[in-house]
């Protein structure tokens, strides 16, 4: 895994994107924005699941409106998503923490200097969000809706924000597949430092989006590119959270809480393990030390993985034991290994600080 790429920090309300911040994950409300009642309900389901920031669509000036109150009643950092007139942009940033614009649909240049003196005037970052399926004429007329194109259309308008002395700013280059994102993103990292945002746009359905997400995010996470992120599914909020933290664990990126390693089913298993890793998962979710376990069902696997884990259970037929960093400390009846495997667990867990 590749050092992270060196980026600019800058500030969504209290929350820190680039430099040696954690890498943040965002996601994005469904409701209709002008309903404040449902966004805050929205967006405090997102706050108990994890996300360090949430985007809202602003597609009318009554939307723009509800964020005064939207604003009052949450506690997360709270991003405007403008997209083709930007003087909805011009209400938004009164209440907002953060304004993305896409600079494929908002039009004149002019209309953008306007955002970025009303981001001036209340210190707020912009996000450049730079769609494949949007790019502006003269970009799409000439790359088509490439990597290429999404790549100059950005450094255009980073152009023109760094010429209005603006530059608390991050960046976004989304398309709907993973190879069009990677290179995109690929490309424009050397070229400058400001943090990226990261996504796969329209992903899809919870399976198809967790499967791009985890291509595309996880390839830029390992390549050392990105500050923060959104896995975008389809009507899932909880899920949204859960996916990105995911990755950013699996990838690296993240030391906290469990890896836990189960053997794929088969025919050797000698005990119930869907339940018991089911089980497992569930009770020591609240740990948040970064720690190898491991759940294994027979005795091909089962040892040998075993001492190499922090804690473990291998399972035999009717029993099994429970390792401690490769040492046997207890064999006992299968009933009995999950409720030993979750004390020594957390006691582990709390040695460790």
């Amino acid at each position: 895994m590749k050092e992270r790429y060196p980026t600019k920090k800058i500030f969504v309300g209290d929350v820190a994107v680039g430099g040696d911040a954690p890498i943040s994950v965002q996601s994005m409300t469904f409701s209709n924005t002008s309903d404040v009642k449902a966004t805050v309900e929205q967006i405090n389901r997102l706050h108990f699941a994890g996300a360090d920031m949430v985007r809202v669509a602003v597609p009318n000036m009554q939307s723009a409106y509800a964020l005064k109150e939207i604003k009052k009643q949450i506690s997360l950092p709270l991003i405007a998503d403008i997209h083709f007139h930007y003087k909805l942009a011009l209400e938004s940033a009164k209440w907002v923490d953060c304004i993305r614009f896409n600079p494929g649909n908002i039009g004149e240049k002019s209309r953008i200097k306007e955002i970025v003196k009303a981001c001036k005037e209340r210190n707020l970052p912009i996000r450049i969000g730079v769609n494949s399926g949007s790019l502006e004429k003269e970009f799409d007329r000439k790359y088509g809706a490439t990597a290429k194109g999404m790549v100059a259309s950005a450094e255009y308008n980073i152009k023109y924000l760094e010429d209005l002395d603006f530059t608390d700013i991050k960046i976004s280059l989304k398309a709907s597949d993973v190879d069009r994102t990677v290179e995109a993103y690929r490309t424009l990292r050397p070229k400058n430092n400001y943090p990226f945002h990261l996504g796969v746009t329209e992903a899809g359905t919870i399976f198809h989006a967790t499967v791009k997400s985890a291509i595309g995010l996880g390839t830029l996470l390992l390549d050392g590119i990105g500050d923060t992120m959104r896995v975008s599914i389809t009507g899932e909020l909880e899920e949204e959270i859960k996916v990105a933290k995911a990755i950013l664990k699996d990838s690296g990126r993240v030391k906290e809480g469990l890896n836990i390693i189960s053997c794929p089913t088969c025919g050797r298993i000698e005990a119930d393990l869907v339940s018991a890793v089911a089980e497992v998962e569930r009770r020591t979710a609240h740990i948040k030390t970064p720690l190898d376990v491991s759940v294994m069902g027979c005795v091909v696997n089962a040892i040998g993985e075993a001492k190499h884990a922090d804690v473990a259970i291998a399972y035999g037929k009717g029993s099994g034991l429970i390792m401690v960093k490769g040492e046997v400390i207890a064999k006992l009846p299968e009933s009995e290994l999950v409720d030993r495997f979750v004390a020594e667990v957390e006691a582990f867990a709390d040695k460790q600080g």
